[in-house]
């Protein structure tokens, strides 16, 4: 049964190792962490979902724009963002690290790595460009899932907003990036599902809020049950310091 959903940025700037000891940096790590304690004190059995790099190729063989399992069993590593910070999404991950983890995982993983509690996560990536209601259905099939088990669940949604709110961004600046960021925050912030799934994929991928389709699963998540149709959103973290929209908050059925 789903006991609650955290929201937290696919940000590698909440590794110290990656990002030393600037305020911006600490202040969004620290929300992040007390976000998952809280849900690790819930539930042990968490799903991820993240999205994967836009360049990406869907699941072709299974004919699907989302993987499942991602990282199960594996080592995964920072070393690719300048710092061998190891992760893991179980207790059962052993061997070489894989450098090829999408990032999502590995934010999952090291915050995991946070708790004080045994915390299996069972990772799913979704296409950047899977459309909006390809999202709501994966979320909904989440929901099932969650609810037909009767341990506690927890869901970690690891996502960005939009990458180009300022001049300095890792996107460079981009004037519409405000408006869908504002949007963005606005219905986190609410816990509005439908404000979600009225995000345009496109426009959100024109100013780099590669999170959309994350969210918009999480909206799936929270329209597949009469239980959670309003959902009750708290926020720990809402600003963007580098540019770039961040979101640290929990929605309860």
């Amino acid at each position: 049964m789903l006991t609650s959903a955290v929201l937290v940025p696919s940000a590698p700037l909440l590794v110290p190792e990656l990002s030393g000891d600037s305020a911006e940096s600490a202040q969004v790590r620290a929300a992040a962490t007390t976000a998952v304690s809280r849900l690790a004190h819930e539930a042990v059995h968490w799903v991820g979902v993240g999205v994967g790099p836009e360049n990406a190729e869907p699941e072709k063989a299974a004919g699907e724009l989302w993987r499942s399992g991602v990282g199960r069993g594996q080592i995964g590593t920072f070393a690719g963002f300048g710092a061998d910070v190891r992760t893991s999404l179980d207790a059962d991950a052993a061997g070489e690290p894989v450098p090829s983890l999408e990032l999502c995982a590995l934010v999952a993983g090291w915050l995991r790595g946070r708790t004080d509690v045994e915390i299996t996560v069972d990772m799913h990536v979704v296409s950047a460009k899977a459309s909006a209601d390809e999202c709501r259905e994966f979320g909904q099939q989440l929901r099932k899932q969650l609810d037909s088990d009767n341990r506690p669940q927890g869901l970690l949604i690891v996502a960005d907003g939009a990458s180009t709110l300022t001049a300095k961004a890792p996107g460079s600046f981009d004037e519409r990036a405000a408006g869908v960021q504002s949007a963005i925050d606005d219905a986190l912030t609410a816990g509005d599902p439908e404000a979600l799934l009225a995000l345009d994929p496109r426009l959100c991928r024109s100013v780099g809020a590669q999170g959309r389709a994350a969210w918009q699963v999480l909206a799936g998540v929270f329209t597949g049950s009469s239980r959670s149709a309003h959902p009750r959103a708290t926020v720990d973290y809402s600003d963007a310091p580098f540019g770039v929209g961040y979101h640290v908050g929990t929605w309860r059925p």
